[in-house]
């Protein structure tokens, strides 16, 4: 029996393993891929406070979970299929197991938007990739394309840009969503090319890997085929907490929750990016998992 069980190890869960474990809190951190979320997946990292010129999301995070670490939390890697609310404690199913906790803390975050178009999954890992600090290595001299019009979008095609050959940006639209200065460093760099008004209609390739993408003019229906042997698919985040299956009160998937992050379900709390909250920020969800921590420790005294 555990006191507290928490669900993804991205910045809010390991903040709340650090207070939960500074209370002398027996803590769980269950994770399903990596430790650190979408943060330790990213490049650089330069709004966190602290870090006067940027720090690397991975060894950031890498400091979150050491830190929790000291504290007394225990981390397992394993993907939480279903939670139980039992009249005296909570059910946390996994992959591989069961186990028992007095409270819960859900801080899976967010995960990133499909297009859901015909060869997406077929070439998942044969080309297609959700993360370009993870996968843009593999396209070294190649050609790529960035799926996106936002700020995660355009850093990706400004990323690979000193990676690859050539970087096809794709937008459905004229105008960006980022901000006006990555879109200046975009327009400037010769490496990449704009592909505007455009959408990905399907993904070709042969037994091995992805070829090509055609692509359809959103005004004028006309296709277009594009050679390219890496597609980044950056248009924006979905809620991760499909697991759930209907256990909260949620709103578009997003968990609905108190100042204290306190559920509609006593005993389960929620933080960081799986919350309906106005922004996604490392700094929000470092401040959601320390008011999660704080709030676990004051229900179990009750």
């Amino acid at each position: 029996m555990y006191d507290v069980i928490i669900v993804g190890g991205g910045p809010a869960g390991l903040t709340a393993a650090i207070y939960t474990g500074r209370a002398k809190l027996k803590t769980l951190v269950l994770e399903a891929a990596i430790l650190g979320g979408n943060a330790g997946q990213t490049d650089q990292i330069d709004n966190y406070p602290g870090f006067p010129f940027g720090i690397n999301g991975a060894d950031l995070m890498e400091n979150f979970a050491k830190q929790a670490e000291r504290f007394g939390a225990t981390f397992k890697m394993e993907k939480v299929l279903h939670i139980e609310a039992l009249p005296e404690c909570k059910r946390v199913i996994t992959s591989q197991g069961e186990y028992l906790s007095r409270s819960v803390i859900i801080a899976v975050g967010a995960r990133r938007r499909e297009l859901e178009v015909e060869g997406e999954r077929e070439y998942l890992g044969r080309g297609v990739s959700y993360c370009a600090t993870c996968d843009g290595a593999f396209f070294q001299n190649c050609k790529v394309a960035v799926v996106g019009g936002g700020d995660s979008a355009v850093k990706e095609a400004l990323y690979l840009a000193d990676i690859a050959s050539r970087v096809y940006l794709i937008h459905r639209r004229e105008g960006f969503r980022a901000n006006k200065t990555a879109v200046d460093k975009l327009r400037a760099n010769d490496r990449i090319e704009l592909k505007l008004n455009k959408i990905v209609q399907r993904i070709e390739g042969n037994d091995v890997a992805m070829q090509n993408l055609v692509l359809k003019d959103v005004k004028s229906g006309e296709e277009e085929i594009l050679q390219v042997e890496g597609l980044f698919v950056s248009i924006g985040m979905v809620a991760a907490a499909d697991f759930l299956e209907d256990l909260l009160a949620t709103e578009n998937g997003y968990i609905l929750t108190n100042n204290n992050m306190e559920t509609s379900v006593p005993g389960i709390f929620a933080a960081g990016d799986i919350r309906v909250k106005n922004a996604r920020q490392v700094a929000t969800a470092v401040g959601d998992g320390a008011l999660a921590g704080i709030a676990v420790t004051e229900y179990l005294q009750e």
